[in-house]
């Protein structure tokens, strides 16, 4: 909390001191120094912020900082964007960038002296402490990354096991269909078109390993299974699962 006297002239020329007491920034002026398109509000700060897609080119948004360690991109990457308040993962996949663990905080950057200069290379996420409603976040201790164990349908057909891996978010909603359709799924509906039913099943000593980073033998722990998070949570999915954890997550 920072103090600031205020000297009060009356008309007797007598000096009254007046301490009022204001909030400190979030950021000193040298940590913000050279960063283009700054804003102060109550509590926050918010700039000028992009993502780079080789393909596509950049993505432009309004990255908004809290003192409580809240992250928030606004994306204005073409008129009339609706993408608000996306949470930073979220922006990074917005921009077209997708990969099986998110690295938001090299993919987007701010303007510092008129250079794009990646978050992680500033003192912006001084306060980030990483989000427990975003497991894509890249600031996480190392072994919450692998949670969503590999998981097994079996084909309706032949009645083999048949694995899915469950590193990404496309291969999450893989299983996530063919979960719901556990009664209809054969191989030929696998995502990889090569599964046929003539294949092989893995033999069971095999099917044991799931991918689990404490025991290789794992049958189920809090470090590989998840039971609900936006990389196996699906907003456009209306089964009850979805709907149910979209309906009462954090914003």
């Amino acid at each position: 909390m920072q103090s600031v006297v205020v000297d009060d002239h009356d008309d007797h020329g007598d000096d009254d001191e007046i301490e009022v007491f204001s909030h400190p920034p979030l950021f000193s002026n040298e940590e913000l120094n050279g960063i283009h398109g700054i804003k102060r509000g109550e509590g926050f700060i918010e700039l000028d912020c992009g993502c780079t897609n080789a393909t596509y080119g950049d993505s432009a948004g309004k990255f908004r900082i809290y003192g409580n360690g809240k992250l928030e991109v606004s994306c204005d990457c073409y008129p009339g964007c609706n993408g608000e308040k996306l949470r930073p993962s979220e922006f990074e996949e917005h921009a077209g960038i997708r990969a099986s663990q998110s690295k938001w905080n090299t993919h987007i950057w701010v303007f510092v002296n008129g250079q794009k200069v990646p978050l992680k290379e500033t003192k912006l996420l001084k306060y980030y402490l990483g989000s427990a409603t975003d497991p894509t976040s890249c600031i996480r201790p190392r072994r919450r990354l692998k949670f969503h164990r590999d998981e097994f349908i079996k084909c309706t057909a032949c009645a083999k096991m048949r694995r899915f891996k469950m590193s990404d978010t496309t291969e999450c909603r893989a299983y996530h269909e063919a979960f719901k359709a556990t009664h209809t799924w054969t191989c030929s509906k696998f995502q990889s078109t090569t599964l046929k039913c003539e294949d092989e099943e893995e033999r069971q000593s095999k099917q044991v390993l799931r991918g689990c980073s404490v025991n290789p033998k794992c049958k189920g722990c809090v470090s590989c299974v998840c039971v609900g998070c936006n990389m196996c949570r699906f907003a456009d999915c209306n089964c009850r699962i979805c709907v149910d954890f979209i309906q009462f997550s954090e914003p």
